[in-house]
């Protein structure tokens, strides 16, 4: 196995996680709060990755973020370099291309909250913010790890968006679905076997938690806050 590529996917997939994580949680808040048109046509952005394919997002990003367009101009004058075919850029990729993995389940959760917790909460005077983090949280863990889990296991899997926005620079942009690509070209198919193999267990062990964990969401119904 390539451990260089081993390494860049395992940091990508944690920055991508830990960000996405930061992002969704008021982003789910707000579209399973109410009804509206906003919020429909939030979750139809946040859903479009689901149905798009990946090599047209990594075609837009790559234009968006290369010196061809206004804001990519300005991101090169801003940091120097163009946002493409670095990390970085395929960071920026990551994150919209999982986006629908960290929010969906959020969404879900947050749904299922018992709407009378939260108003109790806000009878006694909890903000919004501590309405979210103490109530319907903890209340919702299940589908908080569930998020982290899909959007984590979604970005080391990721392919076509990589490929398109960050080529296959090695120690920058080649991650182990780069590498396993590159093995198969190059007829090494023992190697590409032991890397796939890799991805494919560890696939399976992620969604195995993600299927186990709903019997552990009944206990977070009686934590509320104080």
């Amino acid at each position: 196995m390539d451990f260089e590529a081993l390494w860049l996917t395992l940091r990508l997939a944690s920055a991508t996680t830990a960000i996405l994580l930061i992002v969704a949680l008021p982003l789910a808040w707000w579209i399973a709060s109410g009804r509206g048109l906003a919020r429909a046509f939030a979750q139809a952005v946040v859903a479009l990755p689901l149905v798009l394919p990946p090599t047209v997002l990594g075609f837009y990003l790559l234009v968006a973020l290369g010196p061809l367009s206004a804001p990519g101009r300005i991101l090169i004058r801003l940091l120097g370099h163009p946002l493409a075919f670095s990390f970085s850029g395929l960071l920026v990729g990551s994150l919209l291309y999982s986006l629908p993995f960290a929010v969906q389940p959020l969404v879900s959760g947050f749904a299922a909250v018992d709407r009378g917790f939260v108003e109790s909460a806000a009878g006694l005077g909890a903000g919004p913010l501590k309405v979210l983090l103490s109530v319907v949280l903890p209340m919702a863990r299940a589908s908080l790890i569930t998020s982290a889990i899909l959007t984590f296991t979604h970005t080391v899997g990721e392919f076509g968006v990589v490929l398109m926005l960050g080529g296959n620079i090695p120690g920058s942009t080649r991650t182990l679905s780069i590498s396993l690509y590159d093995l198969v070209q190059d007829g090494n198919y023992a190697a590409a076997n032991r890397t796939a193999l890799g991805l494919m267990i560890f696939a399976i062990i992620a969604l195995l938690l993600v299927y186990l964990l709903p019997k552990f969401r009944d206990g977070g119904q009686a934590d509320i806050v104080r």
